[in-house]
């Protein structure tokens, strides 16, 4: 096999792929001869990514949906399956991070409803459709982007470490539930990665998140992406129920 084209005749669905982990996970699958379909509900951006890859000479299609919404998800699979006849690979990179720098007493509600239905309700969907399609053919590989936070929670940052922490028993879970079928589902727990969801987290919440790092530095898209494609990969064929750390010596567990 060539180690270049290893996604050569697979599908991957990669949601929140109009930037950041998304984007490069994407970037690295599709190097390496995936078909891409692309999920976000920023389609401006998607499209522009389509354009940028088929110009590669890339198969990718471009989808806008909210991972949050039940119909979308299903109309989103059944849409790829239309378009590309299979699926084989799932990169679930949506989420939000919500308010930083705030404490439980002072955290609007309505704020954590809103990041339970795109960090958590979005990775419980984004999954439940893709088995339905993957138990049929008994194969599939499903990558949860989960957080350093779920595993040991950010202090103000309330909403993101509680719904990341519950992408991290999701992952253990269905991990268990289809170890037998020929179905792995794991997870991705980074540290701060140099992303533009960076933008949206308070300066000091950063610093004090970077300051735990024992690498002192932040993560790369680059590096989130290469450790995904392995996960996605057939080489992982003995991983599942796993949360794999991406932390520059944070991870402590």
């Amino acid at each position: 096999m060539n180690p270049h084209q290893r996604f050569q005749n697979q599908v991957a669905v990669i949601t929140g792929a109009a930037d950041g982990i998304g984007k490069g996970i994407a970037e690295r699958l599709g190097a390496e001869g995936a078909s891409l379909a692309l999920w976000d509900i920023r389609d401006k951006k998607l499209l522009d990514l389509q354009t940028q890859w088929e110009e590669k000479g890339w198969k990718v299609k471009a989808y806008k949906v909210d991972i949050s919404d039940e119909r979308a998800v299903e109309e989103g699979y059944r849409q790829v399956i239309n378009d590309f006849g299979q699926l084989d690979m799932v990169a679930n990179s949506a989420g939000i991070v919500g308010p930083t720098q705030i404490k439980i007493t002072d955290y609007p509600t309505e704020e954590f409803d809103q990041i339970y239905r795109v960090n958590l309700r979005g990775s419980f969907l984004v999954s439940k459709y893709a088995l339905k399609w993957m138990e049929g053919t008994r194969y599939g590989r499903i990558l949860l982007i989960a957080s350093i936070a779920g595993k040991e929670g950010n202090p103000n940052m309330v909403g993101y470490s509680a719904t990341k922490a519950g992408v991290i028993g999701l992952v253990k879970a269905l991990g268990k539930e289809y170890a037998d079928k020929g179905i792995t589902i794991n997870g991705l727990a980074p540290a701060v990665i140099r992303t533009p969801m960076n933008e949206d987290t308070g300066p000091e919440q950063l610093a004090y998140m970077t300051s735990r790092i024992p690498m002192q530095r932040l993560g790369t898209v680059e590096e989130a992406a290469s450790l995904a494609a392995w996960i996605l990969s057939k080489e992982a064929s003995f991983n599942t129920g796993f949360v794999f750390d991406l932390s520059g010596g944070r991870a402590t567990y």
